[in-house]
């Protein structure tokens, strides 16, 4: 939790400043846990939230670690490696057979990100660390999200990518003039032919008439763009995809897997970022598998007309 570009710090989840000495600190974990308990009328998943920020700064050596990672704390030095939010150059330990992976996952937006916090910082500005945590929290929401989605399509990845060699994966698919205009991984597997979107709004997520719904999400429909998004795959490709996933942060759904049903034909779930590897195994429900000659010829199919941002 807090590790998004997009969530909320562990403090401003208790309604304190950085700043505040341990006691007072304590105080307004105590009120906290009053307003937000379910007894008592409180929304139960900002009560979990509520408690989880005190397990982060709760004791002041998990503070002092905590500031360090996140520097939301003035005068705190800042420990950029643990914030997470580079990219990984960490050497391969594990040798088992990956999943074939086309594609730069992330990249598109990784780049924009990193020219336009340049352009926020000013012309002329050195920006010695982009990915600095105190630079990244203080910059408009726009920002953040372009790398909280990065972030979260890399994750998708190092998850496709360790089921093995039964999975072939492509990355930052496009699918119209807009180089936005993406299916963030379409994913082959004996289980079915899927296209997936990762995606972090910030914040816990509701559903309604099969599209997801929250404050954050503003007028975004991300059930509905996900799907015309792989009608433009399929019609170029002349295949048919199984299922869409849409991934999101653990702590944002109730539940690990939350079927939509069928929309326009396409079975839909919307999954945790830990139960991914567990759906693509098993199947999306309703989706129908794919073996034989018939995985090979869609393989070819979607190797021969698959475009990349």
């Amino acid at each position: 939790m807090f590790d998004s570009p997009l969530s909320a710090s562990a403090y401003e989840i208790l309604g304190v400043d950085a700043d505040v000495d341990h006691a007072e600190l304590r105080r307004a974990y105590r009120l906290r846990l009053r307003q937000t308990h379910p007894d008592t009328g409180g929304d139960a998943a900002v009560f979990i939230q509520v408690q989880r920020a005190w397990e982060l700064v709760g004791t002041p050596e998990d503070r002092a670690a905590y500031d360090r990672r996140s520097g939301t704390h003035p005068g705190v030095p800042t420990d950029t490696e643990s914030a997470g939010w580079r990219p990984r150059t960490a050497a391969r330990t594990d040798t088992r057979p990956r999943a074939r992976s086309y594609g730069h996952p992330g990249g598109w937006r990784r780049e924009r990100y990193l020219d336009l916090i340049r352009e926020w910082v000013g012309r002329g500005v050195d920006v010695p660390d982009p990915y600095d945590p105190a630079l990244v929290r203080s910059a408009p929401r726009d920002l953040r999200r372009l790398l909280a989605d990065t972030l979260a399509e890399e994750a998708t990845a190092r998850t496709v990518s360790a089921l093995g060699m039964g999975f072939t994966v492509w990355h930052d698919v496009a699918t119209g003039a807009d180089a936005d205009d993406k299916l963030d991984h379409v994913v082959l597997s004996p289980s079915g032919l899927y296209g997936i979107m990762s995606e972090d709004f910030g914040g816990v997520v509701g559903f309604r008439r099969g599209e997801i719904t929250g404050p954050s999400l503003g007028t975004r429909a991300p059930v509905t763009a996900a799907l015309a998004r792989m009608r433009a795959v399929a019609k170029a490709a002349r295949v048919k995809f199984g299922g869409a996933i849409i991934v999101l942060p653990d702590d944002d759904l109730a539940q690990a897997v939350t079927p939509l049903g069928s929309i326009r034909g396409v079975p839909v779930v919307v999954v945790r970022r830990s139960a991914l590897g567990m759906i693509l195994r098993q199947g999306v429900p309703g989706a129908r598998a794919i073996g034989g000659n018939e995985l090979f010829d869609v393989r070819t199919r979607l190797q021969q007309t698959v475009r990349f941002v």
